[in-house]
C-alpha cells in the first residue's frame, strides 16, 4: 500500500504538478502514436515543453511586479489584510500528501471517464489548477467533516475533483466555439463561472461584429493604443504612478529596493509597468509556441487512445484571440475591485486584499469572452462582473477557511468560491458516512450530464445524416 501511495505521490509532484513536463510527455506520446519520425517527435516534444516554460517565464515577469503593486496599492488605499490564526503553509504541511494523492487519483478517474464517455470530449491539462482545485476541495472537506482519515479524504476529494475537471470544459464549450470555431482545444480554468455569466449577460448589449475590441477605430493621435504592448505598458504605468503618489513612502521604498536599492520610487513604478507589458508579450509568444505543437500532437491521443478527445488548456491559450479585450477586462475589474475595497472598508465590513494576479487572469478572460458575444461592451461587463465576484467572494469566504487556510479566499478564482460554498452547503447533512455524498452526487451529476450530451450528439448526427442539421444546433450541442 505504501509503495502505491509513493508512486501516486511521485506522479502528482513530478508529472501533474510540473506543467512543462506534463505537456512535453503528452506531445511526445501523441507524436509517437502518429508514428512520426524520430527528429519530428524529439523536436516537437521539446518545442512544446520550451513553449510552456516561456509562458511561465512571462507569468513570472509580470506577476513579480503585480505582487509589489498589490502591497503599494493596499498602502495607497490605507488598508491591511485581516489577520489569520492558520496559514496556507501550515495547511499544505499537514495535508500536502493528501492533496497529491487526490490529484493523481482524480486524474486517473478523469481519464477513465473521458475514455468511456465520448461526450466528455476534453482532457483537463491545466496542471497548476489541478493542484489548486484539489487543495480547495480538501480544505473544504476538512472544514465540513473534520477528523476524517486520509483514505476517506482522498477518495471523496478525488471523486469530486474528477467530476469538476470533466464537466467544467463542457459548460464552457458553447462560448469557446465562438472563440475557437474549429474546436481545437477546450477551456480549463477556474475563471469559468465568471466567463459563463458574462457570456449570457452580455447577449443584450450588442454584437461582436459591430463592437469588437480588436477593430475599434481610434483617432490618429491615439492609434498607438491599438498596439497591445504599448497600451498595456502605458495603462499599468499610469496606475502604478498614481498608487505611488498616495502610498506610504516606506512601503514604496521597500518595494523599489527589492528591484534595486538605488532606484527612485517613480522610476520603479515605470519599470513595473514596462515589465508587465514585457511579461505579457513573453507569455503570448510561449502560448503560440506550445499550442503549435500540443494541438497537432494530441491527434495521436484522439485517434489511438481516447477517440475524439481534445486537450482542455489554461486561460492564456485564448488571450491571443483578443488581447485588447483581455487588457480592458483586467483594467475594469481592477477598478471595480478598488471601489469595493473602499466601500467595504468604509462600511466596516471587511478589509479586502487586491488580488492583482487573479484580477488579470479572471478579468482578462471574462473580458475576452464578453467581447466574443458583445464586443467592447461585453468586455467591460466581464470586467465589472469579475471585480464584483472577486471582492464579494473574498469577503464572504475568508471565514469559511479560517480553520484551514484563509489565504485560499485571497488567492481564489471564482470557481474556488463556488466549490467552497457548494461543499459547505452539504455541511448540515454531513454525519457518520455522509461525507461520501460529496463524490456520489458529483459523479452522478457528471454521469447524467454526459448521458444527456451523448444523446444530443446522436440526435445531431442523425439530423445531419438526414440533411436537416443546422450550424446553431452544432454550436450548442
Amino acid at each position: 500500500m505504501d509503495v502505491i501511495k509513493d508512486i501516486l505521490t511521485f506522479l502528482a509532484d513530478n508529472v501533474f504538478g510540473q506543467v512543462p513536463i506534463l505537456i512535453g510527455l503528452i506531445t511526445l506520446i501523441g507524436l509517437l502514436l502518429q508514428r512520426k519520425r524520430f527528429e519530428d517527435v524529439f523536436a516537437g516534444a521539446l518545442r512544446s515543453t520550451i513553449g510552456v516554460v516561456i509562458l511561465f517565464i512571462g507569468v513570472d515577469v509580470f506577476t513579480g511586479g503585480l505582487t509589489s503593486f498589490q502591497t503599494v496599492l493596499a498602502s495607497a488605499m490605507g488598508t491591511t489584510p485581516p489577520k489569520a490564526d492558520h496559514s496556507l503553509t501550515q495547511f499544505l504541511t499537514d495535508q500536502g500528501g493528501t492533496i497529491a494523492l487526490v490529484i493523481t487519483v482524480a486524474f486517473l478517474v478523469h481519464v477513465l471517464v473521458v475514455r468511456l464517455f465520448p461526450a466528455a470530449r476534453y482532457l483537463y491539462l491545466t496542471g497548476h489548477l489541478m493542484f489548486w482545485v484539489s487543495t480547495v476541495t480538501v480544505a473544504s472537506l476538512v472544514t465540513i467533516a473534520p477528523g476524517q482519515d486520509q483514505l476517506t479524504l482522498v477518495l471523496c476529494g478525488a471523486g469530486f475533483v474528477a467530476a469538476y475537471w470533466t464537466v467544467q470544459p463542457l459548460w464552457m464549450r458553447p462560448l469557446m466555439r465562438r472563440v475557437m470555431p474549429d474546436d481545437r482545444f477546450g477551456y480549463a480554468h477556474t475563471s469559468s463561472l465568471t466567463c459563463l455569466i458574462t457570456g449570457y449577460a452580455a447577449r443584450p448589449l450588442g454584437s461582436r461584429e459591430k463592437h469588437d475590441t480588436e477593430k475599434l477605430k481610434l483617432p490618429r493621435q491615439l492609434s498607438f493604443f491599438k498596439d497591445v504592448n504599448v497600451s498595456t505598458a502605458l495603462i499599468i504605468s499610469v496606475i502604478m504612478l498614481v498608487a505611488v503618489a498616495f502610498a506610504d513612502n516606506a512601503v514604496v521604498g521597500k518595494a523599489a529596493a527589492e528591484m534595486d536599492p538605488k532606484l527612485s520610487s517613480w522610476v520603479w513604478a515605470l519599470l513595473v509597468g514596462l515589465r508587465f507589458a514585457g511579461g505579457i508579450a513573453i507569455l503570448l509568444f510561449g502560448v503560440r509556441m506550445f499550442l503549435g505543437e500540443i494541438v497537432p500532437a494530441f491527434k495521436g491521443f484522439s485517434d489511438k487512445v481516447i477517440p475524439g478527445t481534445r486537450p482542455a488548456l489554461d486561460a492564456p491559450t485564448v488571450f491571443p484571440v483578443a488581447p485588447t479585450a483581455v487588457m480592458l477586462g483586467f483594467v475594469v475589474s481592477t477598478g471595480v475591485f478598488l471601489v469595493c475595497l473602499a466601500v467595504f472598508a468604509g462600511a466596516g465590513w471587511f478589509t479586502l486584499a487586491p488580488p492583482m494576479i487573479m484580477l488579470f487572469f479572471v478579468g482578462g478572460a471574462a473580458g475576452l469572452f464578453g467581447n466574443v458575444v458583445a464586443g467592447w461592451r461585453g468586455a467591460v461587463l466581464g470586467g465589472v462582473i469579475s471585480g464584483l465576484v472577486l471582492a464579494i467572494g473574498q469577503s464572504v469566504t475568508w471565514g469559511l477557511y479560517e480553520r484551514t487556510a484563509p489565504e485560499l479566499a485571497t488567492l481564489a478564482d471564482p470557481d474556488w468560491y463556488a466549490i467552497g460554498w457548494l461543499l459547505k452547503a452539504v455541511d448540515p447533512v454531513v454525519g457518520d458516512g455522509s461525507i461520501w455524498l460529496v463524490p456520489a452526487v458529483a459523479l452522478a451529476a457528471m454521469t447524467a450530464t454526459l448521458l444527456v450530451l451523448g444523446r444530443a450528439e446522436k440526435r445531431r448526427a442523425v439530423a445531419e445524416d438526414a440533411g436537416s442539421g443546422d450550424d446553431k444546433a452544432i454550436v450548442n450541442a
